[in-house]
């Protein structure tokens, strides 16, 4: 007789449908565990090292150009990853966004953690006490009620609950309230971070020193514009600012030691109310910002600004001042250009053929040889080295162009063509073959102003005071225990037993514990004959 043994059933097969959704489960669980938060914070620390040890052409396009013209190899390497970009970049911005999602989901269910932790009672009085870190047994005088009467009087500000034999107490709570805070004031820390980079903006404009204004009207107003992800530039508070003058002080090296720039201002409702004669005294200095309307205005770099005089040969005449671009930071050897049209010309041919440049460098302290070159930042021996330049500038092309120099290829092609070359000083003329002349007048200052807009500011202040304050009492305030158990003895006494316990550090509990065990048994605090 054959026996036929049935096949064991098989187990179901997992829903393949519910694999996805276990691996996204395993993706967070990884994302928003500590361990992943702590090596996106040193991936995030990494990656800013660039920012820090090379230049970033936010901050200063002169010493980008500069590196990259002294290191020809290396450089373009660094530009393709974005090393002279490092804030701005993809991959900076994924390990950022990364790093905000993995807190957020970290802290969200600590912080929960936290408030109830923060409101829970204490727990019951365990049934060997003997095995407590700290504990202690006597008789005392008293019946059972009494005792307990006198460990409730002893133990005001422990949280405490009491039966009829025991009473549990715990003390130290604020320090699970300072965690709570402190995990807060993280998640309320990247949200006004991010609210400040969503509504914040940021403008550098050059303003002449010689009582030139500038309106925070209009992001045109500006010569760089950094907006916000949700800032068009059409709600700027329309303050206003004028330059009066402009001083620095150096070093014998040639080192600054201090800049400062007298300012006039008037807030958005002055302007509002067209009382243009009031205005508003301030000095402004580095690391010292004109805050106005809820705006910071600092004071980032300076310049100087030539002054030339054109004098055509039928008597008519333009100025111009402008600035010229420093290529010595060390010195202040700057380069420029100041362009004019010759007026009253209406035929365009005409015009474009009798437009001048005033192109060179400018030495603020002149080394006094053939090749002009600046050996001290400050306006001492002011001389510069000049090209004149005839011809189509380029102005009605419609192309924009930079206020430093001239269109290069209007040089190649021969339509612009340089008809002087002199070295001069203030006061000095240059006299053209077609009797035009050239004047060198005089020297203003620059200033480089950054407008600032951050509405997250004082959310991160407030909540970085938060986060300090939190964390200063989680790790001050220590969580100890404390149970007492009493049982009646002979002759109308009782039987103490005490239990303490320390749930984060037991430095320092000791003596605590000594100290109630004094109290309520009537023996020294250490622990000698009574």
């Amino acid at each position: 007789m054959t026996t036929t043994i049935p096949a064991p059933p098989q187990a179901p097969s997992p829903n393949r449908a519910s694999r996805p959704g276990a691996l996204l489960r395993n993706a967070w669980r990884g994302l928003t565990s500590m361990r992943t938060a702590l090596v996106l914070l040193f991936l995030l620390a990494l990656a800013s090292l660039p920012g820090a040890l090379l230049p970033q052409r936010s901050l200063n396009q002169q010493l980008v150009d500069q590196y990259l013209a002294d290191y020809p190899r290396l450089a373009p390497l660094l530009d393709r990853v974005g090393a002279f970009e490092v804030f701005g970049t993809p991959w900076f911005a994924a390990i950022y966004l990364l790093l905000m999602i993995s807190l957020v989901g970290c802290l969200a269910p600590r912080t929960v953690e936290y408030a109830r932790a923060m409101r829970q009672r204490p727990v019951v009085t365990p049934r060997n006490l003997a095995r407590m870190p700290h504990h202690a047994v006597a008789v005392v005088d008293g019946a059972p009620a009494e005792v307990l009467d006198r460990v409730d009087a002893r133990l005001t500000g422990w949280r405490r609950t009491r039966t009829d034999e025991t009473v549990s107490a715990e003390k130290g709570y604020l320090r699970e309230t300072g965690n709570l805070v402190f995990h807060v004031s993280i998640v309320g820390l990247l949200i006004a971070m991010a609210v400040g980079k969503l509504f914040g903006y940021e403008g550098q404009v050059i303003v002449l020193a010689n009582g030139s204004q500038f309106c925070n009207t209009s992001i045109l107003g500006y010569d760089s514009f950094r907006p916000g992800l949700r800032v068009d530039g059409t709600d700027l508070a329309p303050f206003c600012i004028r330059v009066d003058s402009f001083a620095a002080d150096y070093l014998e090296n040639g080192q600054p030691k201090q800049y400062r720039a007298q300012l006039g201002y008037q807030t958005a409702d002055q302007v509002a109310s067209g009382d243009a004669a009031t205005w508003q005294d301030y000095e402004l200095s580095v690391n010292h910002p004109l805050r106005v309307d809820g705006e910071r205005v600092y004071l980032l770099n300076h310049g100087y600004a030539p002054r030339f005089t054109v004098t055509w040969p039928d008597g008519q005449q333009r100025t111009g001042e402008i600035q010229w671009q420093p290529v010595d930071t060390r010195t202040y050897l700057s380069q420029g250009a100041t362009k004019f049209e010759r007026p009253g010309i209406t035929d365009p041919a005409e015009r474009q053929r009798s437009s001048i440049a005033v192109t060179g460098l400018f030495a603020p302290t002149s080394s006094g040889g053939q090749v002009v070159s600046s050996v001290f930042p400050d306006l001492l021996d002011p001389e510069a080295a000049v090209d004149v330049m005839r011809g189509d500038l380029g102005l009605d092309d419609g192309r924009g162009q930079s206020i430093f120099s001239i269109d290069q290829s209007k040089v190649d092609s021969g339509a612009l063509v340089r008809v002087a070359r002199e070295n001069m000083v203030p006061g000095q003329t240059i006299s053209l073959d077609d009797g035009t002349q050239i004047r060198f007048d005089d020297v203003s200052q620059w200033v480089a102003l950054q407008v600032s807009h951050d509405p997250g500011q004082e959310a991160v202040l407030v909540f970085a005071l938060l986060m300090l304050g939190g964390l200063a009492l989680s790790l001050s305030v220590k969580r100890r225990r404390f149970w007492v158990r009493v049982a009646p003895d002979t002759d109308g006494r009782t039987r103490v037993e005490l239990g303490g316990l320390a749930r984060t550090d037991r430095a320092g509990y000791g003596e605590e514990f000594d100290r109630l065990r004094a109290d309520l048994l009537d023996e020294p605090p250490n622990g000698g004959d009574r």
